[in-house]
C-alpha cells in the first residue's frame, strides 16, 4: 500500500501538492529522523529536516494519528476503513498493514509504550469512555481507567509506568498501569480546554494545548510558549530535552524552550483523477403532464384496518379500501401528522390555521373541526389514547405531553429531548414509548435511535436498543410501536420492518424478526393487529401480519405543476442587476411570457400586462441550495415558505430531510398547493452505523445501503447526501449509483472527495467523525493553501453557511426589527431570535464566533478568487430561516466580497451547482421568470438585497403584504378551544445523564457545521 492510491478512471489525472493543512497530527521516529503526520486522509513520512513526503497509506484506509513502534519498523493508527475507528499497524515501508482491533466501538489515538509491548489508546467500547492497553503480544485489551468519562489523547510516561491523557478536557491526569492510580497533574484555567499531552523525556514536565476561545497555545506545565500562533490540538512531541514538535498554522514546527521556532517544510502530493463526467438529470421546471402523487406523509391505518388517512399536496386524505382518496383538510396551512380515534370517527391532527400549530379533531360523519388546544407553544405529532381519553404530543423543543380531552388540561411527561419520534400508547394506556438519540459515550454526542419507554405512573424512563449495537432506521416514522396485544413492538431497522418480544412493561425479552424484505417506512398497524401499513419506495403497502401476505394499496393521486400565468407580462424595471457584472442598468424592460423571459431591453416595449417597478431594483431569484426545511418544518408550518419568498428565495435546496416529508414538500410546491419558493432536495442522508439527527439514517450493511439508495432513486432525490461516518467503500457506492441516474452527491469532506467524484462539499469545515476539521483549524477556524488548492482544482462547489456571524446583528437589527421576521416567525423563534441580536458581539462565545466567521469568509473568498465554485447555502432552520440569505450575503461582503460577488453565490453560482445555469440565476431571455424586486442599489449597499418589495417565481407575482396576510389574521384565529388549559409541567427527565441529551437551539453542539 505504499505510495499514491490507484487512479479512477476518467479525466486526466490533476495533481495538488500540499504545503499546508489543518489539524496535522506529527511523530518522530524513534532514529529522530524521520517524521510522520496525517494530511489529506492518509499517513505520510518526511525527513525531519523536510522535503518531499512519501504517502505511507491508500484513501481507503482512512488513516490518522500515527505513532511509531519504538523500534521504528513500524507504526500504529487509527483507521475508519471498516466503518468505526480501529487500531492499525504498518510497516514503516509500507507493507502488511492489519488491523490490531475491531467492534463497534471507536477505538482512537493510539500510543505505543516506550517498550513497545502495549498500545494505549481511547475508546468507547462497551459504551462508556476509557483509556486503554492493547498487548501487541497477544492481543489482550485492559481497561486502565473505570466509567465513562470524556478522557482522551493517552501518552506514556519515560519509564512506561504511568499514562496520561485528557479528562474531561479540564485536567490532565496520569493513571499507574501496575496499581490503577491515579493522580491530576495539570488543571487548567477555568475557561480553557485541554488537550494532547506528552512527558517530557525525564517525566517531570507535561507539555500539553490549551485552548480558549478562537486561541490555542502550545504550554509546558503552566508556562505558555507560544503567542499569536493557532495551534492545533494534538499531541507534541520531544526532539530533546529542550525542544519540542508540534503542529500550527497549517505547519509542522519545531520550538526550542528558550523560544527559537523553525517551520519544516513538506510537500504531498496527490492526484486529482476523478470519474468520468455523468449526464446530469436535471428536473423538468416546467412541464404540466400529471405525475403520480410519490410524497405520502404521516400514513396512518384506521382501528379497523379499512382506511388510511395521510398528507399530501399540502391537505390531509383518507382513503378507504377501494376508494378513492377523500381529501379533509385543504385550507392552505400546514395540516399534519392525522391519528385515529379509537372508534374511527375521527382525526385529531396538527394544524397552524389559528396561527400557531395546535391540535384540532375532524368529525369524519359531519365534516365538523374542533380545535382542542391553545397554548403558546406548539403542539405536533398527536397520537390518541387507546382509551380515547387521552391525546400525547410533543412541542416545537421536543417535549411530551399528554392531553386530557374532557378538561382540556395538559402535562409534561417527558422533559426536551433533541428531535425526538413522535409517541406511541402501549395498550393499557401506562406507558408511552418513542424513538430518541442515545448518545454511545461521553467521549461524543453521536450514538444510536433507540427505544424510549416512560411509565405515566411512575415517570420512570427507560432507554433500549432494538437489538444490541442497532438502531432504529430513523426517528421519522419508524416507530416503536405497539400491537394490540401488547406483546411486541414494531419498529424500523436497517430500512425493514422488524417485530421484537416485549413484556408488560416494554422490556425487551427476545431477539427482533423481521416483517418485511423491501424498504418499509412510517409504519403503522390496525387495532386488531392483523396488518402493519408501510411505504416502500413510494408505495403504500400492507402486510399481514396473520401472514395473508403483502400488497399495494393504491392512492390513486396524481399531482400536476400549477402552470404558469399565461400571456405576456411587461416588467418595468428601474435598474437592473441581471446576475452578471458589477454595474446596473436603468430603466429596463423585462419581458415574460408564459412564466420564461424572452426579451431585456430598453425602456419601451409594448403589450401585455404591465408591472410597474420603476422605483426598484431587479435582481435574479435567490437560491439557497443548503437549508433543512424539516428540521423544524412542522414548528414553522406554512409559514417557512412565505418567510423564504418574503425575503426574495424563490429555489431551495435540502441536502437532508426525512424523506417523504422531502417529497411531499416538493410536490406540494410545485403544483401550488403550498407557497413557497421551488424546491429540490434529498431524503435522509447516508450515515454510518452511529448519528445524531433525525435527518440522518444509519447504514449497517451494503445490503442496506442498496435499499436506501433505492428508495432515493424511486423517489426521485435531486441530491445524494454523504454524511459524516459513511466509510468511504460506501461513500464511493452512492457516488456510482448517484452519478448513474444522474444525481449529484455531496458530503462534509473535501478529500477524497475531491478525487472519487463528490460534486460538493457542504460547509467550510462540517462535522467530521474525527470530531475536529480537515479544513479548518480547530481553535481559530483558519483555512490553509491545501484547502484552497483542492477546491479550486476539482470543481466542487463549497456551500457558505455562515451560521456564526451573529455579530452583524450588533450593528443592524433590520432584519430582527422587520415587519416580514415578526408577523412570520412563530413566537419562540422570534424571542429567540431577539435574543441572539441581544447578544451579539458580547458574551462569552462572541469572539469565538467572529474568528469562525472571519475564517469562514476568508476560506470562501480565496476559493472564490482562485477561481472555485461558492454557493450560498444557510444551514436554516439551524440557522433563521428567511433572513440567514442576507446574513451569508451580508458577513462576505463585510470580509472582503464585493457585493456583486456575494450576490453571484446566491445566483449564478448557485444555479449551476443545481445543474441548472440555464434555467435560473440570471434575469436573460430563456430563463425562468424568478425576480427580486428591492428598494436600493445592492451592488452598492448589500443590505438593499433584503429591502424585497415583491417576488417573481416562474412568472407568477407575489407581493410581501399578500406573503403575510395569512398570519396577520390567522383564518382559525376566532375558533374557539374545546376547553381552557391547565398546565400540569412535573415530567421525567428523560436521559441517563442531563449532560447527555443537548438541544437544537444552538449550532455549536449539531456537529453540522462545527465541532471542538
Amino acid at each position: 500500500m505504499a505510495g499514491n492510491a490507484d487512479s479512477a478512471a476518467g479525466a486526466p489525472a490533476a495533481h495538488i501538492t500540499a504545503r499546508e493543512g489543518a489539524n496535522l497530527a506529527v511523530s518522530l521516529a524513534p532514529d529522530g529522523r524521520t517524521l510522520a503526520f496525517d494530511a489529506l486522509n492518509a499517513i505520510w513520512l518526511l525527513p525531519v529536516a523536510g522535503g518531499t513526503a512519501r504517502r505511507l497509506t491508500e484513501d481507503g484506509l482512512d488513516a490518522t494519528q500515527p505513532h511509531w513502534a519504538p523500534d521504528g519498523q513500524s507504526l500504529v493508527f487509527q483507521s475508519f476503513r471498516e466503518g468505526a475507528y480501529d487500531l492499525w499497524r504498518i510497516g514503516a515501508d509500507g507493507s502488511g498493514p492489519h488491523r490490531l482491533t475491531d467492534g463497534p466501538g471507536y477505538d482512537q489515538e493510539p500510543k505505543f509504550s516506550p517498550d513497545g509491548r502495549f498500545v494505549a489508546f481511547a475508546s468507547d467500547r462497551g459504551n462508556a469512555g476509557r483509556v486503554w492497553l492493547l498487548d501487541t503480544r497477544t492481543g489482550a485489551l485492559r481497561a486502565l481507567t473505570q466509567g465513562d468519562r470524556n478522557v482522551a489523547m493517552p501518552t506514556w510516561s519515560p519509564d512506561g509506568r504511568q499514562v496520561a491523557y485528557t479528562a474531561d478536557g479540564t485536567a490532565v491526569e496520569a493513571v499507574d498501569i501496575h496499581t490503577g492510580t491515579v493522580r491530576t497533574l495539570v488543571t487548567g484555567p477555568a475557561d480553557a480546554t485541554l488537550y494532547a499531552p506528552s512527558f517530557s523525556p525525564d517525566g517531570r514536565h507535561v507539555a500539553h494545548v490549551r485552548v480558549t476561545g478562537p486561541r490555542a497555545w502550545l504550554v509546558l506545565d503552566d508556562r505558555v510558549l507560544t503567542d499569536g500562533e493557532d495551534v492545533f490540538p494534538l499531541a507534541p512531541c520531544w526532539l530533546g530535552a529542550g525542544e519540542l514538535l508540534y503542529t500550527a498554522d497549517g505547519h509542522i514546527r519545531r520550538r526550542t524552550l528558550d523560544g527559537t521556532r523553525t517551520d519544516i517544510p513538506f510537500a504531498a502530493e496527490v492526484s486529482l483523477a476523478r470519474p468520468a463526467p455523468y449526464r446530469r438529470r436535471g428536473p423538468d421546471l416546467t412541464s404540466t403532464r400529471p405525475q403520480d402523487v410519490l410524497g405520502i406523509a404521516d400514513p396512518v391505518l384506521s382501528p379497523d384496518g379499512r382506511s388510511v388517512a395521510f398528507r399530501a399536496l399540502n391537505a390531509l386524505w383518507v382513503l378507504r379500501d377501494g376508494e378513492r382518496p377523500r381529501r379533509i383538510a385543504g385550507d392552505g396551512y400546514w395540516n399534519a401528522s392525522p391519528d385515529w380515534s379509537p372508534d374511527g370517527r375521527s382525526l385529531v391532527y396538527a394544524s397552524d390555521r389559528a396561527g400557531t400549530a395546535n391540535l384540532w379533531r375532524h368529525d369524519l360523519a359531519t365534516g365538523a373541526r374542533e380545535r382542542l388546544t391553545d397554548l403558546p407553544n406548539a403542539q405536533l405529532a398527536p397520537r390518541w389514547s387507546p382509551d380515547g381519553t387521552r391525546i400525547a404530543y410533543q412541542d416545537e423543543a421536543g417535549a411530551t405531553w399528554v392531553l386530557t380531552v374532557a378538561d382540556g388540561s395538559v402535562t409534561k411527561v417527558v422533559q426536551e429531548l433533541y428531535q425526538p419520534g413522535p409517541p406511541a400508547w402501549s395498550p393499557d394506556g401506562r406507558l408511552i414509548a418513542l424513538a430518541a438519540v442515545a448518545p454511545y459515550s461521553r467521549r461524543s454526542s453521536n450514538g444510536h435511535n433507540q427505544i424510549l419507554t416512560v411509565d405515566l405512573d411512575s415517570r420512570e424512563v427507560r432507554y433500549q436498543a432494538p437489538a444490541p449495537g442497532r438502531s432504529l432506521s430513523t426517528r421519522s416514522g419508524d416507530g416503536p410501536l405497539w400491537t394490540p396485544d401488547g406483546r411486541h413492538l414494531i419498529v424500523g431497522m436497517e430500512s425493514l420492518a422488524w417485530r421484537i418480544p416485549v413484556d408488560a412493561d416494554g422490556r425487551i425479552t427476545g431477539e427482533p424478526e423481521v416483517l418485511t424484505g423491501e424498504t418499509a417506512d412510517s409504519l403503522s398497524v390496525d387495532a386488531r393487529g392483523t396488518t402493519l401499513l408501510y411505504l416502500s419506495d413510494g408505495r403504500l403497502r400492507a402486510h399481514g401480519l396473520d401472514g395473508s401476505g403483502t400488497r399495494t394499496v393504491p392512492t390513486r393521486l396524481t399531482w400536476t405543476r400549477r402552470p404558469a400565468p399565461a400571456g405576456r407580462t411587461v416588467v418595468r424595471a428601474g435598474a437592473l442587476w441581471d446576475g452578471t457584472g458589477d454595474r446596473l442598468r436603468h430603466d429596463v424592460d423585462i419581458v415574460v411570457e408564459d412564466g420564461r423571459i424572452t426579451e431585456v431591453a430598453r425602456r419601451g416595449v409594448r403589450g401585455g400586462r404591465t408591472v410597474d417597478a420603476s422605483a426598484l431594483t431587479v435582481l435574479p431569484g435567490l437560491i439557497d441550495t443548503h437549508n433543512h426545511w424539516h428540521w423544524h418544518g412542522p414548528q414553522w408550518g406554512d409559514r417557512q415558505g412565505r418567510t423564504w419568498l418574503a425575503y426574495g428565495v424563490t429555489t431551495s435546496r435540502t441536502p437532508g430531510d426525512p424523506a417523504y416529508q422531502m417529497v411531499e414538500n416538493r410536490e406540494a410546491l410545485a403544483a401550488g398547493a403550498r407557497v413557497g419558493p421551488r424546491y429540490f432536495g434529498s431524503g435522509e442522508g447516508f450515515e454510518g452505523t452511529r448519528g445524531q439527527h433525525r435527518v440522518m439514517r444509519p447504514v449497517f450493511s451494503r445490503a442496506q445501503l442498496d435499499r436506501d439508495l433505492r428508495r432515493a432513486l424511486a423517489l426521485r432525490y435531486d441530491l445524494l447526501k454523504s454524511y459524516i461516518r459513511l466509510p468511504l467503500d460506501l461513500e464511493r457506492e452512492v457516488v456510482e449509483r448517484g452519478h448513474a441516474a444522474g444525481v449529484p452527491v455531496t458530503s462534509h469532506y473535501l478529500y477524497p472527495a475531491a478525487r472519487t467524484g463528490l460534486d460538493g462539499m457542504e460547509h467550510t469545515g462540517g462535522g467530521n467523525r474525527l470530531g475536529y476539521s480537515r479544513t479548518l483549524s480547530f481553535a481559530a477556524g483558519r483555512t490553509f493553501q491545501d484547502s484552497v488548492d483542492l477546491l479550486a482544482a476539482s470543481g466542487m462547489w463549497i456551500s457558505t453557511t455562515t451560521l456564526f456571524a451573529t455579530e452583524l446583528f450588533a450593528d443592524d437589527r433590520s432584519l430582527v426589527e422587520d415587519e416580514r421576521t415578526r408577523i412570520l416567525f412563530p413566537d419562540w423563534e422570534y424571542e429567540r431570535l431577539r435574543q441572539k441580536a441581544d447578544a451579539a458581539g458580547s458574551g462569552p462565545d462572541a469572539e469565538l464566533d467572529h474568528a469562525w466567521t472571519t475564517g469562514d469568509c476568508d476560506m470562501l473568498l480565496r476559493v472564490h478568487r482562485a477561481g472555485g465554485l461558492v454557493v450560498a447555502g444557510t444551514d436554516a432552520a439551524l440557522d433563521d430561516i428567511g433572513i440567514s440569505i442576507h446574513q451569508n450575503l451580508r458577513a462576505l461582503v463585510k470580509y472582503g466580497f464585493a457585493p456583486w460577488e456575494a450576490l453571484t453565490t446566491a445566483t449564478g453560482n448557485a444555479a449551476r451547482c443545481l445543474g441548472l445555469a440555464g434555467e435560473l440565476g440570471a434575469v436573460a431571455p430563456g430563463h425562468l421568470a424568478d425576480l427580486v424586486f428591492v428598494a436600493g442599489d445592492p451592488l452598492r449597499d448589500i443590505g438593499a438585497a433584503a429591502a424585497v418589495r415583491q417576488v417573481m417565481s416562474g412568472g407568477r407575482l407575489h407581493t410581501v403584504p399578500e406573503l403575510l396576510e395569512p398570519f396577520r389574521r390567522p383564518a382559525g384565529a376566532a375558533e374557539r378551544v374545546a376547553h381552557p388549559h391547565r398546565v400540569r409541567t412535573a415530567a421525567a427527565t428523560a436521559g441517563r445523564d442531563a449532560d447527555h441529551y443537548w438541544h437544537e437551539a444552538d449550532p455549536r453542539h449539531q456537529g453540522c457545521c462545527r465541532q471542538r
